[in-house]
């Protein structure tokens, strides 16, 4: 009975991950350049004296979704997005780089350039910190000009650079922050050319009816997987009362 337990059991520990991700995503699907989570599970036969009679389901391989988002032009000079293998570097919470596709950006009230989750903006030399100016805008290769106080729109004065690196998604791994950074050993190079489309925003890459198919499909394996382990309880007590009655 203990097999089918062994099965029953892990399967449905797995399933509750996997909810939890797939709930994750649900979550972001209206969330600037956010990139799904994927989790797939696998059987593994648990190793110990004796025959591997015993399987249990473990965690797979853990990734993310490569597809990008759809643009959207909103006609914010803050706002930019990125081509398919460019990433915008910011600074993560624990202080080391990191890249995002979310390119909805603001200037604090000291003038710091950051994502609209806090995250500061990293140029080649750090963190970006800008000027006051009239007005600002950021070009193809990331460059930020802006309009200096009392001068003319006709005058602009570039004052700093994105930091953007071409990366393909095998040279990046997703955080448990939802950001990517370079895998060990991985050196990035600062992205050239036009990349940048300014006044656009990428969207969420999360496909909301497969999310939604998977959230019942998951719900009803779990609840498989609970009933699987309600009958071998019952099979289990009935094979311990019978032990009884022929003993």
């Amino acid at each position: 009975m203990d097999r089918a337990l062994y099965v029953a059991m892990t399967g449905a520990s797995e399933t509750l991950r996997q909810q939890a991700i797939n709930n994750h995503n649900l979550a972001n699907a209206s969330t600037t350049g956010f990139r799904a989570q994927l989790l797939a599970s696998a059987a593994q036969a648990v190793q110990g004296p004796g025959l591997p009679t015993r399987v249990n389901a473990t965690d797979g391989v853990e990734g993310w979704d490569a597809r990008g988002g759809s643009i959207q032009q909103t006609g914010r000079d803050l706002d930019v997005a990125f081509t398919e293998d460019a990433w915008l570097a910011v600074q993560a919470p624990d202080g080391g780089e990191a890249y995002s596709k979310a390119g909805d950006l603001q200037i604090d009230a000291n003038g710091q350039l950051r994502t609209a989750s806090g995250l500061a903006v990293l140029g080649d030399g750090g963190p970006l910190t800008l000027p006051q100016a009239q007005g600002l805008s950021i070009g193809g290769d990331g460059t930020v000009s802006i309009q200096p106080l009392g001068s003319g729109s006709e005058t602009l004065a570039a004052v700093a650079r994105l930091r953007v690196v071409r990366a393909t998604p095998e040279q990046l791994q997703r955080g448990e922050d939802g950001l990517m950074r370079a895998r060990a050993g991985v050196t990035l190079d600062a992205a050239s050319g036009s990349v940048v489309t300014s006044g656009a925003l990428e969207g969420s890459n999360v496909n909301l009816p497969e999310a939604m198919v998977n959230m019942i499909s998951l719900a009803r394996q779990f609840e498989l997987q609970t009933k699987l382990m309600k009958t071998a309880e019952d099979n289990a007590a009935a094979s311990s009362t019978l032990a009884r009655l022929t003993g």
